[in-house]
């Protein structure tokens, strides 16, 4: 083992010196992050006020909102913090913070994710049996689930990291990742790599996997179905799909960075791909299923007062 030494912060090196730049950035990161929380907050608002949208697919819709907000929040108020900042130290302790944040979202995004194409699986499938099926009982275990999961899961994950000794703290990113962290550890990380690979397996196995059936099976059965039944799968499970592949690619980027070597890459080009899975799906899903999920904008605009309830 190198020789290590006990590092109270790790030094966030990716904000580097842009100068007078920072205003205009930090600008342009608040109003990201108000956005954010105004579209996600006002169709978890609309959803749970609203008893016509108390259905399995808009409660569903709904955990995905309030994931949206809880990832958020792990990397927009320090992002805002660390582009006025002097100094881009970050505590061991919030370090792991933001760790564990960061990667249950993304855990529980992919959960929330292959539970809404179950259930798209099982309107279009079986429609008359649907109701029996998603019962408020079921409805609400598949959301917790999908939330103790991958908080159980990441605790593991942050146990095992908080073991390790470190021969550097300089990280080349915005905000904080186990596979960075674990590239700095001296000591023995044979256990952090086997589990990381456990909970990939798991995962792709668990969520990625009957998501593909599940839609698979749909294309079958629209296939052999009328043109009115094509139409309103369509109509349910194009948004879904569009979220799916905004986020999946968004987090590949991530995986990519942190495995090949992107210096040849522009720095912001590097940047963008790193934050955007933190950014475009809790900003692009709710524009997407307020624009497209004809419920939910009528009752987005009678809740704005765009026209009255009739």
């Amino acid at each position: 083992m190198e020789n290590s030494t006990h590092f109270k912060v790790f030094r966030l090196a990716a904000y580097g010196d842009i100068g007078q730049l920072k205003y205009f950035y930090f600008a342009v990161v608040t109003v990201l992050y108000f956005a954010i929380i105004l579209a996600n907050a006002l169709l978890i608002g609309v959803i749970c006020i609203e008893r016509s949208l108390h259905e399995p697919m808009y409660l569903f819709l709904c955990a995905l909102f309030v994931n949206q907000l809880y990832g958020s929040t792990a990397l927009f108020p320090a992002l805002m913090f660390y582009l006025l900042s002097d100094t881009h130290d970050i505590s061991l302790l919030y370090c792991y913070l933001q760790i564990y944040v960061l990667y249950t979202y993304a855990l529980t995004e992919f959960s929330n994710l292959a539970v809404m194409s179950y259930d798209r699986y099982i309107s279009i499938s079986y429609p008359l049996q649907y109701n029996n099926i998603m019962t408020p009982k079921t409805i609400c275990g598949l959301i917790l689930l999908s939330c103790l999961s991958s908080f159980s899961l990441n605790a593991i994950n942050i146990s095992l990291s908080l073991r390790l000794q470190f021969c550097g703290n300089v990280l080349d990113r915005l905000y904080c990742d186990n596979y960075s962290i674990v590239k700095l550890a001296c000591s023995n990380t044979m256990l952090n790599n086997i589990w990381g690979l456990v909970v990939t397996v798991l995962y792709i196995s668990c969520t990625i996997c009957p998501t593909i059936y599940s839609y698979v099976r749909i294309l079958q059965i629209c296939l052999k179905s009328s043109k009115e039944t094509k139409q309103k799968a369509f109509n349910t499970c194009m948004p879904h799909i569009a979220s799916m592949l905004n986020f999946f690619f968004g987090w590949l980027f991530v995986i990519l960075q942190g495995r090949y070597e992107t210096a040849d890459l522009p720095p912001i080009l590097r940047t963008i791909l790193f934050v955007y899975f933190l950014i475009c799906p809790p900003l692009f899903n709710p524009l997407m299923y307020g624009v497209r999920m004809i419920q939910i904008r009528h009752v987005c605009k009678r809740v704005l007062g765009i026209y009255p309830k009739t």
